[in-house]
């Protein structure tokens, strides 16, 4: 836990998904921390992290993007973000980026030690255990890839989710296994991306979880649509919907985001 700052100011990094596809992520993971006692501010500047770009080798636009986003939250204390495929980005491959430039490498570091994941600010920067919270269902939770194996998160939102009252939860089999998505994995490799999302669902239905959560969107909307297609009724949210209170509506993949 970090305490030299008292009331520290978070640049909320809302992502392109929760942006355009489920701004609920967004609005809970600003309820979180104003709870948790940070002032909470929303760049207007901030673009893409460019990610999508990264991955596909066009390292010239990803350059563009990822300065673009380093002058944005140039000002705050912490970058904090619902995502642990974008947080990754920011903390991890931004560094990488910038390389054979010394000034962009210096600011690149600069924000990667301050970016955070937002349930992993939660718990490890601000030290919080314990979050006043109700949910009625059994959930289960699919690790993402980048969250867990570029960021450590997995311990983190288990710990949450277990003071939260009205949850039964259920380990899922398979948890740290890819769902497919993988960024634009599933638009260069549908078929194998298929399989892997097909396979999830099958540990999703066998845990006898009626919710399942996530930290990333990207998982979330590749899950939610498998599901629908194969006429399955399981709720699905972003773990900060459930944490704030806000999972009550309809779920992602219901077709009313």
């Amino acid at each position: 836990m970090i305490n030299e700052h008292v009331n520290p100011s978070v640049g909320l990094f809302v992502t392109c998904l929760a942006d355009l596809y489920r701004p609920s992520v967004a609005f809970a993971a600003v309820k979180l921390l104003e709870d948790a006692g940070v002032t909470v501010e929303v760049p207007r500047a901030q673009t893409c992290c460019g990610q999508p770009a990264l991955n596909n080798g066009d390292l010239g636009h990803a350059r563009v993007l990822a300065m673009q986003v380093i002058d944005a939250f140039a000002e705050f204390d912490y970058v904090v973000g619902p995502s642990g495929s974008c947080m990754g980005t920011i903390k991890t491959h931004y560094v990488e980026l910038f390389e054979d430039d010394p000034e962009g490498l210096m600011k690149a570091q600069d924000l990667a030690e301050r970016s955070h994941e937002l349930i992993s600010f939660l718990t490890d920067i601000m030290g919080i255990s314990q979050i006043d919270a109700t949910y009625d269902g059994t959930v289960t939770y699919h690790d993402s890839c980048a969250g867990l194996r570029e960021l450590g998160i997995q311990e983190q939102p288990r710990r949450l989710l277990d003071g939260v009252q009205g949850i039964a939860f259920k380990e899922l089999k398979d948890s740290i296994v890819c769902c497919g998505f993988g960024g634009t994995f599933c638009v260069k490799y549908p078929e194998i991306s298929g399989k892997m999302v097909d396979d999830k669902c099958s540990r999703i239905e066998e845990s006898g979880a009626d919710t399942v959560l996530a930290g990333d969107l990207g998982c979330l909307l590749n899950i939610a649509g498998r599901l629908r297609r194969r006429g399955e009724t399981t709720r699905v949210y972003h773990i900060a919907e459930v944490l704030a209170g806000m999972a009550g509506g309809p779920s992602i993949g219901d077709g009313e985001n």
